[in-house]
């Protein structure tokens, strides 16, 4: 059997494939077929010993079913440890029940995958009352990859303006925006925010004369209905900065707001490849593949996964 090897969803191919010749081990495409009544059927590649499975987990409902098929057949057939890769990882929001009757997603969704792989790799989970990615896995391995990294690469490429003030949309994003501040010499400012609904927000600046004539960069780890980015990009416009671009870690929201947030004064978009969007400009591969090379038997560590 082989010792290690890569298999993915269709939907993750951009990921799978790239990481199976970055890695220099085999890799399959895991098929899936719809009967007409909605189910499905999963039929993996050979096993290895060690499998990376890669799936990001946006639109996650089916995917989920999907990737419980694939790693029954993968442990049937011989693996003994599964890896997933899930550059974003859904359902990490609900991480408590704010509502009577609700159901707390994370912890749900959490003991799944805990009781179907040995280890789980993300970029940048959306965690705020949970302290660290091992509270939503118990039991297995689980690491919480930083896009900095990438996202620090491309603005050195740019060669970023000195007077740009980095922006983050609300208090739980400060630490994110210090970091990517702090790593190009920048200074920035958070957002207070306050939530009405799932596409309305109020947005408030401690200071606004900070803007006025200087570029602005928002970085955010999701967007997925707009609002917060429309309403930062507002507010800011009406401060007086003088350009406006925005970086997402995982871009979910459907790529005809882009005329929205156009609208709203936002020069440029850019995300990371985590989800295949129009946006993508920043690949989290080389980060993704120095965090597995421990999974590969016999492959030496080029360094510690960031």
């Amino acid at each position: 059997m082989t010792r290690s090897a890569v298999q993915w969803l269709p939907t993750s191919t951009h990921f799978g494939l790239r990481l199976a010749e970055t890695l220099g081990i085999v890799g399959h495409e895991i098929i899936l077929h719809r009967f007409p009544d909605g189910e499905l059927r999963a039929t993996v590649g050979p096993a290895a010993t060690t499998t990376i499975v890669c799936c990001s987990l946006n639109q996650p409902n089916e995917k989920l079913i999907a990737l419980l098929f694939a790693a029954e057949a993968l442990r049937r057939g011989g693996a003994k440890r599964l890896v997933l890769v899930s550059p974003y990882l859904g359902y990490m929001r609900q991480d408590a029940a704010f509502h009577p009757g609700e159901a707390i997603s994370q912890r749900a969704i959490g003991t799944l995958l805990a009781s179907t792989f040995d280890c789980v790799i993300t970029f940048d989970a959306h965690l705020h009352r949970t302290p660290n990615l091992a509270g939503v896995f118990p039991g297995i391995e689980a690491h919480n990859l930083s896009a900095a990294p990438a996202i620090e690469a491309v603005l050195r490429a740019d060669t970023v303006a000195p007077t740009t003030v980095v922006v983050g949309p609300d208090e739980e994003s400060r630490s994110w925006v210090a970091d990517i501040a702090g790593r190009l010499g920048l200074s920035y400012s958070v957002a207070r925010k306050v939530r009405r609904t799932d596409q309305s927000v109020q947005i408030a600046f401690p200071d606004t004369t900070l803007f006025a004539g200087r570029p602005v960069l928002f970085i955010d780890d999701i967007v997925s209905s707009g609002g917060t980015l429309t309403a930062c990009a507002e507010a800011l416009a009406a401060s007086g900065a003088s350009s406006i671009e925005a970086i997402i870690v995982h871009a979910l929201f459907p790529p005809a707001f882009m005329t929205e947030f156009g609208r709203a004064g936002i020069r440029s978009v850019r995300s990371t490849n985590s989800v295949p969007h129009p946006t993508n400009a920043i690949r989290l591969d080389d980060l993704l593949a120095r965090a597995l090379r421990r999974e590969v038997v016999g492959m030496p560590e080029t360094g510690s996964p960031p």
